[in-house]
Order: C-alpha cells, then sequence, then structure tokens
C-alpha cells in the first residue's frame, strides 16, 4: 500500500474522482472527524450527527467494497483536531509515497489542501470533483463577456448539455421553464407524504451520544433523528419522493402550512451535498417519471431546475466570486442577529414555524428560507455575515459553497445584484398568500399600523425608503418606488416609526 486518499465529509460518493481507477490493494484511505470541521460555526446537533454517522457508515460501505479505510474518531485521544494534522499523522503511520485527494468544496478547505503541496514531502495530487456537470473552467467561459450573470440562461445551457428535458434541440413541452405554475398555495390533505422516517442504529445513537455530550449548548434537537445515513437508505427516500411527493411538488413547492415542515419537498438535499445521492442520477429518475406519465411537466422540471439549474449556478457563483464574497454588504446592513434566531421565540408565527421547525428537525424549504426568516432579515437590515453564518449552522445540508451565495446573494441581496436581479422582498400579504401562517398570528398581516399591525409590512416600506439610493435605479424595484412617492407624507413618516419601533424592540 503506498497512495493514501483522503475522503472529506462532503464527498461520500463511491464514484469519487480520487478513487478512480485506482487499484484498492494500492491505496488506504483516509476518513477524519476533526474539531476544526464541527466548531468553525455552532452546528445544529443534528447536522453534525447525520454528517458524522453517515461519514462512519460510509466508511464500513468502502471497506465491504474491498477499500482500507483508516478511520479516526472525534474523541481519539490522539486526534490533532485538524485534517491536515491528521493527514501528517497517516503519513507517518503508513508507507505512503503519493497522495492523491479530490478537489475541495470550500474556500478555506481549498487554501488547506493547496497547503500540503509545499508541507508534505509526497506527491500531492488535486483532482477536479466530477460529480458536478458544469466544470470551474466551463463556467468561467459561460461567464466571460456576460454583463448579467442569470440562472435562467445558465440553466438552459445545462438542459443542452444533460439531454434532460430535451425534445432535441427544443425544451420539452415547448417551454424552458414552468415556474408560473409552481405557486399555488397549499391545503391541508390527508394523503399528503410524509417522508421516511429512519431509525438510527447502533452505530448512528453512538455518535448522537457523543455529540449531545460534546456540544450540549447548541441549537437544535437529536431526539428525533431520522435522516439517513446510508445510500442504501438516502435511495429509499429518493424512490419514495419520486412516487409520492413528486406529482404535486410542482404545484406546491412554494407553499406552507403551520406544523407541516415537509410537504410535498423531496428532503434529499443532505443526501446529494454529501454525496450519499448523484444529481445527475436523480434528475434522470425524475424525468423517466416525466416520460412513463407518472408526474406532470412542471412538478419534473421544477425539481430538475433546482438541481441542474440553480444548484449548479450557485456552485459556479461561488467559485467565481472568489473567497471575499463573503465580506460583500451592498446594503450596508449591520443590525446583529435577534436572539429568537436561535430559540424560535417570537410572537410573529411565520417566524415561529420557519425557526422552531429548523430547530426540531435542521431543515426548512427554500421558500422558508427565502421568504420567511431571509425576508425578515433583509427587511430588518440585519448583518449578512451573521445572516449567512447562521444558515452554514442550522441545516443539516448546508455546506459554504451552496449556503453563501443563497443567503448573502439571493436572499440578502448583500453582493449588490451580482446573483439575483432584485433583492427578495416582501410584506405580509405575500406570505398571506403562500401560507395559512397569518391566520393564526398574534399580528394582523392587513394593518400597517398600530400594536397589532404585521411587522413586516412597515419594515417592508422602510426598507424601500432606507435603500431608495442603491435601489431606485433597478428596473424591477421600480413600481415599489412608484407606490411609495403616491403615498402621503404623514403615512411615510408614520410606517417609518413603526418599523423604527419595532426594530428597536430586537434589542
Amino acid at each position: 500500500m503506498n497512495i493514501l486518499i483522503p475522503v472529506l465529509g462532503d464527498q461520500l460518493s463511491h464514484n469519487l474522482s480520487a478513487l478512480s481507477r485506482q487499484n484498492k490493494a494500492d491505496c488506504i484511505l483516509l476518513m477524519v472527524e476533526v474539531d476544526e470541521e464541527t466548531v468553525y460555526v455552532p452546528h445544529h446537533k443534528a447536522k453534525i450527527a447525520y454528517i458524522l454517522s453517515a461519514m462512519r457508515h460510509h466508511a464500513e460501505d468502502l471497506r465491504a467494497a474491498g477499500w482500507t479505510v483508516d478511520y479516526i474518531q472525534l474523541t481519539d485521544p490522539a486526534n490533532s483536531g485538524s485534517f491536515t494534522g491528521e493527514l501528517a499523522r497517516a503519513l507517518e503511520r503508513h508507507s505512503i509515497t503519493q497522495v492523491r485527494v479530490t478537489e475541495a468544496s470550500e474556500w478555506r478547505v481549498k487554501a488547506m489542501l493547496d497547503s500540503w503541496v509545499d508541507r508534505f514531502d509526497v506527491p500531492i495530487t488535486i483532482l477536479p470533483d466530477d460529480r458536478f456537470l458544469c466544470s470551474h473552467g466551463e463556467f468561467e467561459s459561460w461567464v466571460e463577456g456576460r454583463k448579467q450573470l442569470r440562472m435562467e440562461y445558465f440553466y438552459r445551457d445545462m438542459r443542452r448539455k444533460s439531454g434532460l428535458l430535451m425534445a432535441g434541440t427544443d425544451p420539452e413541452g415547448g417551454q424552458w421553464n414552468y415556474d408560473s405554475e409552481n405557486r399555488k398555495p397549499a391545503q391541508r390533505d390527508l394523503h399528503m407524504p410524509r417522508p421516511i422516517s429512519f431509525t438510527p442504529d447502533s452505530m448512528t445513537r453512538d455518535v448522537i451520544a457523543m455529540v449531545e455530550a460534546r456540544f450540549a449548548g447548541n441549537m437544535g434537537r437529536t431526539d428525533n433523528f431520522s435522516f439517513a445515513v446510508t445510500r442504501a437508505d438516502a435511495l429509499r427516500q429518493q424512490q419514495y419522493f419520486l412516487d409520492h411527493a413528486l406529482p404535486s411538488f410542482g404545484d406546491y413547492q412554494d407553499a406552507m402550512l403551520t406544523d407541516e415542515p415537509f410537504l410535498w419537498h423531496s428532503i434529499l438535499s443532505p443526501y446529494i451535498n454529501s454525496g450519499l445521492l448523484d444529481p445527475l442520477e436523480l434528475c434522470r429518475a425524475v424525468e423517466a417519471q416525466y416520460h412513463a406519465g407518472k408526474v406532470p411537466i412542471n412538478a419534473a422540471e421544477g425539481f430538475i431546475r433546482q438541481v441542474i439549474g440553480w444548484r449548479e449556478y450557485v456552485r459556479g457563483i461561488y467559485w467565481h466570486a472568489g473567497p471575499d464574497y463573503v465580506r460583500n454588504n451592498a446594503l450596508d446592513a449591520h443590525r446583529p442577529l435577534p436572539e429568537f434566531y436561535w430559540t424560535g421565540e417570537t410572537k410573529m408565527h411565520c417566524m415561529s414555524q420557519a425557526i422552531e421547525q429548523t430547530r426540531d428537525h435542521a431543515y426548512a424549504h427554500h421558500i422558508q428560507r427565502l421568504m420567511v426568516t431571509g425576508n425578515f432579515a433583509l427587511l430588518a437590515g440585519i448583518d449578512p455575515i451573521q445572516v449567512h453564518e447562521w444558515y452554514l449552522a442550522v441545516y443539516a445540508d448546508a455546506y459554504e459553497w451552496v449556503e453563501l451565495p443563497n443567503s448573502l446573494g439571493m436572499s440578502q441581496f448583500a453582493d449588490g445584484g451580482l446573483l439575483a436581479s432584485k433583492p427578495y422582498a416582501a410584506s405580509g400579504a405575500y406570505i398571506n398568500r403562500m401560507s395559512d401562517y397569518c391566520g393564526r398570528c398574534r399580528y394582523d398581516v392587513k394593518q400597517r399600523m398600530g400594536p397589532d399591525a404585521c411587522p413586516f409590512n412597515a419594515l417592508y416600506w422602510d426598507f424601500i425608503a432606507r435603500n431608495e439610493d442603491r435601489l431606485r435605479k433597478n428596473p424591477r424595484m421600480a413600481m415599489p418606488y412608484k407606490n411609495w412617492e403616491r403615498m402621503q407624507p404623514d403615512d411615510k413618516v408614520a410606517l417609518r416609526a413603526q418599523a423604527k419601533q419595532f426594530l428597536e424592540t430586537l434589542g
């Protein structure tokens, strides 16, 4: 054995590029649990438990496939606490002549891998991560010469490249995007699908016990832990989604209902982002359901767009923008993140619903993230770095490459429009239209002023007013500013005073 292959926590795939065409007898795979990965943000307990349990189960799968795996647990007394330290120890334990590793998914981990080349005396080969449809070079070629980097046009290129939902050179059904059909509010339905709940085995129970002891102060619950932690179980949830939830996913993907955290969503993003599921394989399975007549095109297209469109696009933006992207604050927002983002203790029913289910499940779907917790942070002027770190900490599917452009760029408009064409700012009317939250709230969504008024309403107009110099020239913001101009001066003053009074309570 002379080749050492480190496998990172989001590389839980048998088709990893570092493993490709290698003689198993010549290789040792190194998998490590280290402090530096568990504490750089205060991760949700269930997120830590999911990743570490999935890593341990993947190590067993690799061994069963004939690989030799050197696995270091977090509680190992000799654990150095860093991946670099563990690589150094592994080089001492084994007679290694070369290191092969698949490239990192995040800038800070890339810096670590790059440092190995100069630090260690063995040849180190860093290979591209070919689990994505679009390489870094292809994305940069797509960017070249474009004034605006809009996802829709990138997505069309990915459809052409993959052949997904294509009828020759034309899109299946005659149009590229069926998003206009995917905005229906949902009604309670006794036949609503429920994702599979996977009972923790002994290995997962050991991880949960360790997490509860070591990360007792972190947000979240583990007593209801139900994630799949193996590829086999992730595939079971994938098939369940295809059979039971996908047919209505398109219609209701933007809907929200009280005490219904999952609705018709797939709950597959943790498994895709950690490597247990292959995104292109999943999209082809969705396409097959459409061609078999089992799902409508708006459902199939809407899901495929999220994976080969949005997911690939935000990865491209992340690497194109560079490591300084996180420092963007185009709207000059500096208010601290309110404590209720960690507790869910707020009288705003929509916020408590999104945050409490985040606390309980390390999960919220994209509209809850964008138009509830993200929208509130945008309207209230919360520091985008704090918003980013919260999203990175609390969701089981959150890795910086996918989370940062979504939160800082799309949700908070902190990049000034590199990613999104306009801020996703909305009053309470949007939440009322897409959910049943407002009917159960202490506040009245139809009131703009007074002690019973929905806070989103005054906050929305305060956001419009305080960012006028930055946003008035944006063509997609023309209507809000026309409406603002039509208001009586006294109403403007009163709305801003209402917002100010509410914001003072956040301290």
